[in-house]
């Protein structure tokens, strides 16, 4: 069978010896260091994700912010624009009252005018119908009944005349 003994076993130890400087040499520190690279590439990704999002955050805030202080400005034009438009309209409204107010009352003005210039004319005319029915009244003889008839009819013209 086997016989161990201490020379195989110091060959043994001596190789694993050799053989873990060598590995450590080769292979576990280039895989640590890529391990830590790597971990540290991923912690770095990591943290550039987390500050990127809070950059989009606070960028849509302030999107968010600005937007409604847009929204608010318009709203603010919109009700100012409006309330001018209901100032305008109102005094477009009243200067057309006014306008119509004085245009009633030059209408009223120049019939009265007219009313007054129809019934001088009226009148002058009445004056010149009695004048004249007077002297054809004149050239014939009359009798007291006649005077009285056409006495009467004179006031009677005379009276809705001046109703006039």
């Amino acid at each position: 069978m086997i016989d161990p003994s201490i020379s195989t076993f110091l060959i043994t130890l001596l190789n694993i010896g050799i053989l873990f400087v060598v590995l450590r040499a080769v292979l576990f520190k280039p895989v640590t260091r890529f391990m830590e690279d790597r971990t540290k590439k991923v912690q770095d990704t990591i943290a550039a994700a987390e500050k990127t999002t809070v950059e989009a955050k606070a960028l849509l805030r302030d999107y968010e912010e600005r937007l409604q202080h847009a929204k608010e400005a318009g709203a603010a034009i919109i009700k100012a624009a409006e309330e001018q438009a209901q100032k305008q309209a109102d005094q477009i409204v009243e200067a057309g009252k006014t306008a119509a107010a004085q245009a009633l009352e030059h209408g009223r003005k120049q019939l009265e005018a007219e009313r007054q210039a129809a019934l001088v004319c009226f009148r002058a005319e009445a004056v010149a119908l009695v004048v004249s029915a007077t002297r054809v009244l004149l050239q014939r003889e009359l009798k007291g009944e006649d005077s009285r008839h056409f006495l009467g009819l004179l006031l009677q013209e005379l009276g809705k005349d001046s109703n006039v």
